[in-house]
């Protein structure tokens, strides 16, 4: 079921589903301004990470995959890539990593780490809901499900 039609489901408002898709990094640019240089998954990859840097997140390229070692044996590789058909299911971003977050309250002065997670795409990308964007999107709600920060990130400025 799309997103769309079950928030029609349960009378949640566009402005809703919008703010969602911001939060998510999906949000729909319907106007490309001219003098935004379009950039390519790479390069938003590397911004991104030199954020990271900057901002004092420990972030690290997740590769996701499977081959077979020099002796013949299958090896997976990656977060949430156990089998083919956990892969299928939900894709770990391509970046993941650690920030600090100074707790208040009743934790005051503890500092904690956060999960934080990138699923990168070039700077012209639009969320389709297609199953690969789709099992990418689990690995979001996941993530931000058990407090963790993770979205689609289409440019710096994500962190």
């Amino acid at each position: 079921m799309k997103l769309e039609a079950w928030a029609r489901r349960w009378g949640i408002p566009d402005l809703a589903i919008e703010d969602l898709r911001k939060l998510f990094g999906m949000a729909s640019f319907d106007v490309i301004q001219p003098d935004k240089i379009q950039k390519s998954e790479s390069a938003v990859m590397s911004l991104v990470r030199i954020e990271a840097s900057k901002k004092g997140l420990r972030i690290f390229r997740n590769n996701v995959g499977a081959t077979y070692n020099p002796k013949g044996d299958f090896i997976r590789y990656g977060l949430a890539n156990e089998s083919g058909k956990m892969n299928n299911f939900i894709k770990s971003a391509d970046l993941i990593g650690i920030r600090h977050v100074k707790i208040r309250d009743h934790m005051v002065g503890m500092t904690i780490g956060q999960f934080v997670s990138r699923e990168i795409k070039g700077s012209d990308w639009k969320f389709t809901g297609n199953e690969r964007e789709t099992a990418q999107l689990r690995w979001i709600e996941l993530i931000t499900g058990m407090g963790g920060d993770a979205c689609f990130a289409t440019d710096e400025g994500t962190l």
